[in-house]
C-alpha cells in the first residue's frame, strides 16, 4: 500500500503522456512502510545518476544471441568492454547535449564510466529541481535509513529528451527484503534438521572432489541496503559446514564499502552458499550501503559493471521489486545493462520472489497476478524455489509454495523459451488459472530451480536454523555454474555467459524434474490462494527444474 505525499499532480490522461517526462508511468508515491520526514533543505548535497541513450541496441541484442546460443559459430566469442563500449556508447551528439545541459545548471562534478552511457553527478536540491521541473526532493526513513526522493515526477527540456532514458535518484524506494523463517514441526529421530552444504551436495550430486580449481575463475553476490555479511561468520559457518571438501574461508575482494553493523541474515546466507556450493572459487561480494540518500543501490551496482574491466563470471542477486511499481523507460534500460553484461560473458542469476504468483489489487472484486523484476527480464536466467517431499530426508524434491514466477506484464515472451511455455499451457490448460490473472504472450519464469526451504546460516557467529527464501536458491545454482564455468575454463572454453538460450535447448536434460505443487498467488473467489502449479518438463514455478551436478556438467562441458 502506497500514500501520496504533495505536489503530485495527474500527467497523463489514458494514453496522452504530457511531453517532457521520461519516466511518465513511474509510480511515485510513497510506500507505507517509510514515514516522511520533511523536505530537504536547497543546499542539501544530491547524487543523480543520468542514463544516456545508448547506440546499436538493436545490434547488441542480436549479438548476445549470437554468443548465447551453442548451435552458433559465434557461440562464446564474448565482447571486451572496450569492444562493448564501442559497440553502444552514446553517439558524441548525445554525450555533448547532455554534458553542455549540465554545466549551463553550473553541474561539473560528474564522473562517467567506461561505456559513456551513465554520468553520476553531484549537486544541490535547489539546482536539481531547477534542472529537473517538476521535481520535489522530500526525506523519508524506515528501521533508521534515511533517504531523499522526488514525492512528484521530474521532466526534461524536449531537447533533453532525446538523449536520455531516465535520471536515476528521483523515484524507486527500495523494497522490503526479508528472508523467511518457517515453522516447522519437530523431526523424527535419525534425519536430517535442516539444508546444509552437506546435504545440497546429497542431494545435487556434487562429490567432496567437485570444487574450484582454475586460476581465471570467480563469483560474486550482490548485497544492498545496509545488508552486510561478517568474516568471522563465514569462517564459523565453513568451520561448522564446511565438511571434506575443499573450500575457502575468505572472501576474496570485497567492492564498496561493508559495515560495522549487526551482519545481515541476506547477506549471510548469500555469500555462506555461494561460497559453499561454488567450492574454492575466488569470490566477490559488491556491496551498497546506500548511505548516500539520493543513491538507487540497485541501479549503482549496475553502474559498477558499466566501469570494470574485470569481473567475476557469475553475479547472483537476491533483489526485485514489483513490475508495476517502476516505469517501463527504467526497466528496458535496466535489461539493455543485462544484455551488456551477457555479451562479456557473465552470468546473471535473479532469486524468482517469495509472494508466489504475487497479487495486485486492481479495483472492487478484481485482482490479477503481480510479476516482479528483474526476476522478469529476459536477460537474466531466474531461480525458482523447491522444498524436499519429505522436510526430513534427502528426498524428492516438490514446488515451494513461495517460488516466484509467472509472466511479465512488460517482456514479450523471447524466443528461446517459446516451445517449452506453449508446451505447459497446452499440457495444463484445464486447471490454469483464468487468463484475465496474467499475460500469456509475457516473458516467463523462472528459468531454474533449486532448494529453498529450512537452511542454516551462521549470523552474528549464532547457527540460525530453518531460514527460507529464493535467496536462497539463486547462490546454489550460482555455485554449481561457477564449478561448470571452472571445468570449462581449464579446458580453455569460453565461460557459459548468458545461460537461457543454451539451458531451454536441453529441454530438462541433466536436470531433476520437479512434477508437484503449487505456489501462493491471490486470496480471492476465483483462485482462491493457488497460482500456477508445477508439471513435467518446463514450469511457471520451478522452471526446469533442480540441477544434477555431473550430467549438467557434461552436457555444458560441450562446445
Amino acid at each position: 500500500m502506497k500514500t501520496l505525499l504533495g505536489f503530485s499532480v495527474p500527467l497523463w490522461f489514458g494514453c496522452v503522456v504530457w511531453a517532457g517526462y521520461l519516466e511518465y508511468d513511474q509510480d511515485v508515491l510513497m510506500p507505507e512502510d517509510w514515514t516522511h520526514v520533511g523536505r530537504v533543505q536547497p543546499t542539501d548535497e544530491l547524487e543523480l545518476t543520468f542514463a544516456l541513450k545508448q547506440q546499436n541496441l538493436d545490434l547488441l541484442e542480436m549479438t548476445l544471441g549470437l554468443v548465447s546460443d551453442p548451435d552458433s559459430a559465434h557461440y562464446g566469442k564474448h565482447l571486451s568492454l572496450e569492444e562493448l563500449s564501442l559497440l553502444v556508447r552514446p553517439s558524441e551528439l548525445t554525450q555533448k547535449v547532455v554534458r553542455h545541459w549540465l554545466q549551463s545548471h553550473g553541474i561539473t562534478s560528474c564522473l562517467t564510466v567506461g561505456t559513456q552511457d551513465f554520468l553520476h553527478c553531484t549537486m544541490t536540491a535547489d539546482v536539481a529541481e531547477t534542472l529537473l521541473p517538476g521535481s520535489r526532493f522530500h526525506r523519508y526513513s524506515r528501521d533508521g535509513q534515511f533517504l531523499v526522493r522526488s514525492s512528484a515526477p521530474y521532466s526534461v527540456h524536449d531537447d533533453i529528451h532525446q538523449h536520455l532514458d531516465f535520471v536515476g535518484g528521483l523515484h524507486r524506494f527500495p523494497p522490503t527484503q526479508q528472508v523467511l523463517s518457517k515453522e516447522l514441526q519437530t523431526p523424527q529421530p535419525g534425519v536430517h534438521l535442516g539444508v546444509t552444504p552437506s546435504v545440497l551436495r546429497a542431494r545435487y550430486n556434487l562429490t567432496s572432489a567437485d570444487v574450484g580449481r582454475a586460476q581465471n575463475n570467480s563469483q560474486a553476490v550482490a548485497q544492498f541496503l545496509e545488508q552486510y555479511y561478517h568474516p568471522a561468520d563465514l569462517a564459523e559457518f565453513m568451520s561448522l559446514y564446511g565438511g571434506s571438501f575443499q573450500h575457502r574461508s575468505q572472501v576474496d575482494r570485497v567492492v564498496g564499502t561493508q559495515g560495522g553493523g549487526k551482519a545481515g541474515i541476506e547477506a549471510s546466507l548469500d555469500i555462506e552458499y555461494i561460497m559453499s556450493t561454488g567450492a574454492n572459487i575466488s569470490t566477490w561480494v559488491f556491496t551498497n550501503p546506500g548511505r548516500h540518500e539520493s543513491q538507487e543501490p540497485f541501479l549503482q551496482w549496475m553502474v559498477l559493471l558499466s566501469n570494470m574491466s574485470d569481473l567475476p563470471w557469475v553475479h547472483t542477486i537476491s533483489y526485485g521489486d514489483d513490475e508495476d511499481s517502476l516505469s517501463t523507460a527504467y526497466m528496458m534500460r535496466i535489461n539493455t545493462e543485462f544484455m551488456k553484461a551477457g555479451v562479456r560473458g557473465m552470468s546473471l542469476l535473479f532469486a524468482s520472489g517469495d509472494s508466489g504468483a504475487g497479487c495486485r489489487h486492481l479495483g472492487k472484486d478484481k485482482n490479477c497476478f503481480r510479476p516482479s523484476f528483474p526476476a522478469s527480464s529476459p536477460y537474466v536466467t531466474t531461480v525458482g524455489g523447491t522444498s524436499f517431499k519429505n522436510p526430513f530426508k534427502i528426498s524428492y524434491e516438490v514446488t515451494d509454495y513461495i517460488s516466484g514466477g509467472g509472466f511479465s506484464n512488460v517482456f514479450k515472451m523471447p524466443g528461446y523459451q517459446a516451445a517449452a511455455v506453449q508446451g505447459y499451457l497446452k499440457a495444463v490448460a484445464a486447471t490454469l488459472p483464468p487468463q484475465s490473472y496474467y499475460n500469456v504472450s509475457g516473458r516467463a519464469y523462472p528459468d531454474i530451480a533449486a532448494l529453498s526451504d529450512n537452511y542454516w546460516v551462521v549470523i552474528n557467529r549464532v547457527p540460525v536454523p530453518w531460514v527460507s527464501g529464493t535467496s536462497a536458491s539463486a547462490p546454489v545454482v550460482g555455485g554449481i555454474l561457477s564449478l561448470i564455468n571452472d571445468q570449462r575454463l581449464l579446458k580453455g572454453l569460453p565461460p557459459l555467459g548468458f545461460l537461457n538460450p543454451r539451458l531451454y535447448k536441453l529441454k530438462g536434460r541433466a536436470l531433476f524434474d520437479v512434477t508437484e505443487g503449487c505456489h501462493l498467488a491471490c486470496l480471492d473467489e476465483q483462485v482462491q490462494g493457488k497460482g500456477f502449479c508445477a508439471a513435467p518438463s518446463w514450469d511457471p514455478v520451478t522452471g526446469w527444474g533442480t540441477p544434477n551436478y555431473p550430467e549438467l556438467l557434461a552436457v555444458l562441458v560441450a562446445q
